[in-house]
């Protein structure tokens, strides 16, 4: 007997593209038996909807259904990729540990090069972040419970829409009625320089203003800072340089030093089989779960 898992595709456009979300790791099939271990929360899953008008405007979104509907906190998480590359497929990872824990996960796509350069994958990023908060409360989450994640240059996105007030107000949202931003391994305090696309990409005449510490202002969401020591992709000082900036107008900011974690490490630690023992995943349900 063979082992089956039933696949979702972008045709599953209408919620629920309903599954459970069994396993933290797939420990074995074997005469078509999967042997799994429980997650807290069961989850559904919708794929593919649109956001916006472009075929990179897509998102998907990973609902507990259990737990108190309507109160449940939501993270708009994005991915990295150099601001180049990647695919919300990426996410899965991470939206399954936040959904396992209760959290409302919306994983979006966004326009990246050549396609888009700075400012429009930020502009991309706003609209999501509008449709997260517009249709919340379908999916269980608080509208008024809004987190922003991200990864490497997501990272970026994350906290430029959280400093910078004129993205999300394009949007009719105000950047302070974010619950907090949490930022994974983030160039917050320069843009790296090693990839040949970069002038490109962050055109020198916008650069000054590509960046969030440039915009701290004291009324930016509380956010955690984490970043792997070993980082040798993002410098992570950029972290303590953000913290400290932060830190300076007010002290709602954690940053958390993770020892010997490479730029992927951080990430991958959200995977099924290492997600239980994370102490990064752990870090951040904490944080979600005080604001």
């Amino acid at each position: 007997m063979s082992c089956r898992l039933k696949k979702y595709s972008e045709r599953n456009m209408h919620f629920p593209a309903r599954r459970k979300f069994i396993a933290l790791a797939l420990a074995a099939c074997v005469g078509g038996v999967i042997a799994a271990r429980a997650l807290e929360h069961d989850s559904e899953r919708a794929d593919g909807i649109a956001y916006g008008t472009d075929p990179r405007e897509r998102l998907d979104v990973y609902a507990p259904d259990s737990g108190t509907p309507g109160n449940r906190p939501v993270v708009v998480y994005f991915y990295g990729g150099g601001w180049q590359s990647g695919h919300r497929k990426d996410s899965r990872n991470i939206a399954e540990a936040l959904a396992a824990h209760g959290i409302v996960t919306v994983a979006p796509d966004y326009r990246i090069y050549p396609q888009a350069v700075f400012p429009g994958f930020l502009d991309d990023a706003a609209a999501a972040v509008r449709w997260a908060r517009d249709h919340a409360h379908e999916y269980g989450g608080d509208p008024n419970r809004i987190f922003l994640m991200g990864h490497s240059s997501g990272a970026h996105l994350a906290s430029m829409l959280a400093t910078d007030p004129r993205y999300l107000a394009t949007q009719g949202i105000a950047n302070t009625s974010l619950r907090g931003m949490i930022g994974l391994a983030g160039p917050y305090a320069a843009i790296p320089t090693s990839d040949p696309h970069m002038d490109e990409i962050f055109p020198a005449a916008l650069r000054a203003g590509a960046l969030p510490i440039a915009f701290i202002s004291g009324d930016e969401p509380p956010m955690l800072l984490a970043a792997g020591t070993a980082d040798t992709d993002v410098d992570p000082r950029n972290s303590d340089r953000f913290a400290e900036a932060l830190r300076a107008h007010h002290d709602a900011v954690v940053l958390k030093k993770y020892a010997g974690y490479g730029h992927d490490t951080i990430i991958d630690t959200f995977s099924a089989s290492r997600r239980k023992d994370s102490p990064v995943l752990a870090d951040v349900v904490a944080f979600i779960g005080a604001h």
